[in-house]
């Protein structure tokens, strides 16, 4: 009978400490369906999100303690993630199939909010996350053009709107709902009435994330989103220049008063490459104005998207640059902001409370 227990094992693995929680995964409940059978020891680490970066380092540190134990001749250990349920009690409209709900947002237009947006989506995607896309920029809705879904139309099932699926991520939008001529003239009431439908009446099915591309500025989508539903945190987008960060900063205290928290900022066309001239770089927009605003309000800086034709070329294809042009610069530095992104959506969701979940034996 073999004589490595439960608790041995368990106490091994208490040795690893999540950076971000500051907690030992046993502590956090990572550790699922833990099997002692003689020498052989398997188990599950679930993590947070799919796009973990220590995973490999977890799954290295954790064969090597327990194979530490006396008798222990075999460890196999399963890397897993469940992305955790964001804020449930805010709001007054229950979507209990949407874990979490991110606002994509800026100060002013011009600053590439929705390639972010649209390149965030499909890199969560792509991490093997399930993502939704709302497209609530209603005056400018350009989602569906940029993820190459303009000419289609979403379905009715259950008296419900299916939402275009493009690249790994369903999408609805304004954009594929009217013609594509029509001009959006809607006022306060009916904006707000536009956020319910696409959170209500379309059946976005399980979701760990749904984006939403919010208009620019501070208006009424912003409210009417922040009234209906607990929104886990807003993503502020800015270029390095003086007058973004000025709007920016306008944003940033509107999530405030309507207390929805703070997940970072983006830099977007931080910089410029001629591609003729790799060894060159041009700040065009300034430098470092996304940054230094994170550090002076504390909140985590995402990330830093150079500008390049390849954003723009593959946005006009309707093909992400993440898809389009894996090895560039740019879709690299999406793949970076939205690995930020699922992390701190993470520790939002820890924050009110540490919740043991149950270990299963």
């Amino acid at each position: 009978m073999s004589q490595i227990t439960e608790q041995a094992v368990l106490g091994k693995l208490q040795n690893i400490i999540d950076p971000d929680l500051n907690k030992d995964i046993v502590t956090l409940g990572f550790i699922k369906d833990l099997t002692i059978s003689g020498g052989d020891v398997s188990f599950r680490i679930v993590l947070t999100t799919p796009a973990c970066p220590v995973k490999e380092a977890f799954e290295t540190e954790a064969k090597k303690l327990v194979g530490e134990i006396a008798g222990v001749e075999n460890v196999q250990v399963v890397m897993d993630a469940e992305v955790p349920k964001g804020r449930g009690v805010a709001g007054n409209m229950a979507l209990p199939k949407i874990k979490n709900i991110i606002a994509v947002s800026s100060g002013k237009g011009g600053v590439g909010k929705s390639p972010v947006a649209v390149n965030l989506a499909v890199s969560l995607a792509l991490d093997g996350a399930k993502v939704g896309l709302m497209d609530a920029d209603v005056y400018g809705p350009n989602v569906p053009l940029m993820l190459g879904a303009a000419a289609e139309q979403p379905g009715i099932f259950n008296n419900q709107i299916v939402p275009i699926e493009a690249h790994g991520v369903r999408m609805i939008s304004m954009a594929v709902l009217a013609p594509p001529d029509k001009p959006m003239i809607l006022r306060g009431p009916m904006l707000h009435g536009v956020v319910r439908q696409f959170l209500t009446d379309v059946n976005w099915g399980e979701l760990d994330y749904l984006i939403v591309d919010m208009p620019p500025g501070t208006g009424d989508v912003q409210l009417s989103l922040a009234q209906l539903v607990p929104v886990q945190g807003a993503v502020l987008v800015t270029t390095p220049q003086t007058v973004s960060i000025a709007d920016v900063r306008r944003a940033l205290k509107m999530f405030e008063t309507v207390s929805i928290p703070l997940l970072g900022i983006v830099e977007n066309m931080s910089y410029f490459v001629p591609p003729d001239m790799p060894e060159k770089r041009y700040d065009i927009f300034g430098a470092g104005g996304g940054r230094r605003f994170a550090e002076e309000y504390n909140i985590p800086f995402l990330g830093e998207i150079p500008l390049g034709m390849e954003v723009r070329e593959a946005g006009d294809r309707g093909i992400p640059v993440v898809i389009a042009e894996p090895d560039s610069p740019q879709s690299k530095a999406f793949r970076t902001v939205a690995e930020e992104v699922a992390r701190q959506v993470s520790i939002e969701a820890m924050k009110p409370e540490l919740v043991v979940l149950t270990r299963a034996k």
